[in-house]
Parts: C-alpha cells; structure tokens; sequence
C-alpha cells in the first residue's frame, strides 16, 4: 500500500473512517498539489438527478447511468466533468489529468464549452456535483491514518457501468486482504 496519492489513482475508504460522506467510497484523484491540496470525485455515488435536468445539452454524451454523481461534499452545487478522449489530439474544452499515469486520454471537461466541440472526441464522459478536498497534508495524514487505501486505477474505474459495484470490485483486485475489504459490514462492529 502506498502512502501517498497522486492524480490518477484512487482512494478506498477503509472502515477506520468514520465520515459517512465517504463509507465505501472510491475516490479518484483528479489534481494534487503538495502545497494546495488535493482535489477528487467520488465515483460510485449515483443520484436521483438526469443529467438532462441540469445540463440538458451534456445529455448526448453522458455514459450511462445518465445521473449527476455525488462528487464529495464540497461545493455540492457546483458540477465538473470527467472525459475519455479518443486520439491524440488536444481537445478544446477538455484537459488531462495533470501527471496522470492512468491514461492521458482521462481528463476535465469544461462544462462551460459548447457539448459539439467535444461531440466526436469524447468517448466516455460523467458529471459529478460537487467534490472531495483535502487541504494540504490533510490526506497523508488520513491515508497513515488508515482511513484511506491509495490503489492504481484502471481506465474504465471512472465509467463502471455499475457504480455501486465499484468499491467491491476494486478492493477483490487488489488480492490478499484488500479483498476481505470488500465484505466488510457497514458498521464493523457487527463483524
């Protein structure tokens, strides 16, 4: 287990943390700056809200489940995106994640472009409200807390077609006893 995060990987809630935005949460790392902080999106929060009430024109593009995500309890009433690009080139309106070795096809859409410009680029694309922020050393301190598990991602983690499947699947990859993560109760205390 690694003790640091960086963008592109993913944050597993164990079941030492205790903040109820966060049980069974996985959490992609999207910017992390030692000296500003950390910045993610909750990837397998699905709400009730279509995309299409919102930000109607996104709809087209939007990989389904067709939802705002629950991002992190940050700034809830704000929306940012994640992309997929297809090809190498660079995109108006979409950036890559900064020193992501996940893919330097994942990235930020700006929500604000017009949804054509990205039509035929984008092969994968979820909105989120809101997100997940930590100030600066706030995260090292939970992840050696052991609040946290730093895992590699894979390119579809930000896509699963089964969010709520997420947080089980990514742990049983890991082997050993990440796995036994995956069983764990709500609550511990009733294991």
């Amino acid at each position: 287990m690694r003790e640091e995060a960086r963008t592109g990987q993913l944050l597993a809630a164990t079941p030492l943390l205790g903040d109820v935005n966060f049980r069974r949460t996985i959490v992609l790392i999207v910017e992390d700056d030692p000296d500003e902080g950390t910045l993610g999106v909750v990837l397998n929060r699905p709400s009730d809200i279509p995309v299409r009430q919102v930000l109607e024109p996104w709809t087209e593009l939007v990989t389904g489940p067709s939802v705002l995500f629950r991002g992190g309890p940050v700034a809830p009433d704000s929306a940012l995106a994640l992309g997929l690009a297809s090809g190498e080139d660079d995109l108006i309106g979409w950036r890559a994640l900064p020193g992501s070795k996940l893919t330097s096809r994942l990235g930020l859409v700006d929500l604000g472009a017009p949804p054509e410009l990205l039509a035929d680029s984008i092969t994968s694309l979820r909105v989120f409200a809101g997100y997940a922020g930590w100030a600066a050393g706030q995260l090292a301190d939970e992840i050696s807390a052991g609040a946290w598990l730093v895992l590699d991602a894979l390119p579809g983690d930000a896509f699963a077609d089964e969010p709520a499947r997420l947080y089980p699947s990514v742990l049983r990859r890991q082997g050993g006893e990440m796995a036994l993560l995956a069983t764990f109760p709500d609550d511990p205390v009733l294991n």
